[in-house]
């Protein structure tokens, strides 16, 4: 007993120092509080737009999820991809761009200052805190990937014109994903990676449409409990894992299908008439105001030019006998 007794002190104590050292080792930020959150800005200029961003988004959590969101996060915005890496622990794939850990209360964010993260802070920041509040409402037992990340989406409106065609591509193409299969995520490609997140976020919005906000927070409430994701969805929308992947990948299939893709691959080719079209009346624009330009000035030069004599150049052109 008194073996493992060590044993636990001594991972305990590797699990304190790694945690400790993770904030230790991201050196020069000094922390910038405010009400709600503590920030470790490279770029302190963020700070202020950040801290509304996240007061904002704060009230519609506390609306959604009815909890109080009491806790102060600390939120990194670093430049360094060494200190990026000590935050998280080597743990994102190359493409992640942030990354929340709700155990220790923090967001590491890859300034765009020095990354191209193809999101905007605002976006990233919404997010992250969504899966610290989500985190909390679930006593910190682990939500299916797809829940926790869909929910992101849907708070901080992760959704646009590329969403619905990367959607329509994958029904089409048999490329879509069981909601089994999104728990790997982390492992996958960049293309294979925006399928699972698209139909995170169409999950949970399906959750909400259907079932409404309620039945969200009754599942929520049971993953708290510690109860099987089976025993969760049955008492909350009232059918199993398996049952409610079926249900959602027939409405996703009934969506997504070949009239959806050939419709947002018409707008693709659509929006890029437009680009050339304006392109060329630009183009044509400025073509004709140069040359306006030359007619005015063509103006005032005289075209009637004398060369001379082009056998003398120094004698005066025998076409203008009266200068002699």
């Amino acid at each position: 007993m008194k073996k493992i007794a060590i044993i636990k002190q001594v991972c305990f104590g590797i699990i304190f120092l790694s945690i400790v050292s993770s904030h230790a080792n991201v050196k020069n930020i000094k922390p910038i509080h405010k009400e709600h959150f503590d920030f470790y800005f490279t770029n302190t200029t963020y700070v202020e737009s950040a801290n509304i961003t996240l007061e904002n988004i704060r009230l519609r959590l506390i609306d959604i999820l009815k909890d109080s969101l009491d806790y102060i996060p600390k939120v990194y915005l670093v430049e360094d991809i060494k200190d990026f890496n000590r935050l998280t622990r080597g743990l994102l794939p190359d493409w992640g761009a942030a990354a929340a850990f709700p155990q220790r209360g923090l967001i590491a964010i890859k300034s765009p200052d020095k990354f191209n993260i193809n999101k905007s802070l605002e976006e990233l920041l919404i997010h992250e805190y969504a899966h610290l509040a989500m985190a909390e409402k679930c006593g910190f037992n682990v939500p299916p990937k797809w829940l926790n990340e869909g929910f992101s989406m849907y708070v901080s409106m992760e959704w646009g014109w590329s969403n619905n065609l990367s959607m329509s591509r994958a029904a089409v193409f048999g490329q879509l994903l069981s909601l089994y299969e999104i728990e790997k995520m982390n492992r996958f490609s960049a293309g294979k990676a925006d399928i699972a997140y698209s139909e995170s976020y169409l999950a949970v919005k399906y959750i909400l449409d259907e079932y409404g906000v309620n039945s969200f927070n009754m599942l929520l409430r049971y993953i708290s409990q510690g109860e099987k994701l089976d025993d969760v969805l049955s008492n909350s929308i009232g059918g199993n894992y398996k049952e409610f992947n079926e249900e959602f990948l027939q409405y996703v299939n009934k969506r997504y299908n070949i009239v959806s893709l050939f419709m947002d691959t018409s707008f693709l080719w659509i929006g890029l008439a437009i680009v050339v079209i304006i392109g060329s009346i630009i183009r044509y624009k400025k073509r004709r105001k140069y040359f306006k330009k030359w007619e005015e000035e063509e103006k005032f030069h005289s075209t009637d030019f004398d060369y001379g004599d082009p056998d003398n150049p120094e004698q005066i052109d025998d076409d203008e006998p009266w200068r002699s």
